[in-house]
């Protein structure tokens, strides 16, 4: 998968990550690793631009949610540990949405994967850059 980094100006700066391919088990962690790198270098908001992703698994879900819990300021979970990193996203969900990440333009297979997982709940997600830039 390879992954493109852009920046957007707002009211403040946005980071805008966009992988290009499924993002499954096969390079999950290369999404969560992108936006460490990212956040550890000062970035704190985020768009994750998913109009090139045509499938993502449950690995690509827990990577969302694993970059939440980072820019939420904690650990997360370790996405090895299976179904205990789908719990988290379960619990997390109380939380409400995600203030520092926001999800752009997921193709029809991905959104209805977003809806079946609560998601909605999660993430903000917007079909166009300029309003997702503007909501932070």
């Amino acid at each position: 998968m390879e992954i493109t980094v852009s920046q957007q100006k707002g009211k403040s700066p946005v980071t805008v990550i966009q992988p290009h391919g499924d993002v499954d088990a096969s390079n999950y962690t290369e999404l969560i690793n992108k936006v460490r790198e990212l956040f550890n270098g000062g970035t704190r908001d985020f768009i994750i631009d998913l109009s090139d992703v045509p499938f993502m698994s449950s690995a690509g879900l827990v990577a969302l949610h694993s970059i939440a819990i980072l820019l939420r300021g904690e650990t997360p979970v370790d996405p090895q540990s299976g179904w205990a990193a789908l719990k988290a996203m379960d619990r997390s969900r109380d939380l409400g949405m995600q203030p520092h990440v926001k999800l752009l333009g997921p193709q029809q297979y991905v959104a209805e994967t977003f809806d079946k997982a609560g998601f909605t709940q999660f993430f903000e997600i917007f079909k166009d850059l300029n309003t997702a830039v503007n909501s932070f």
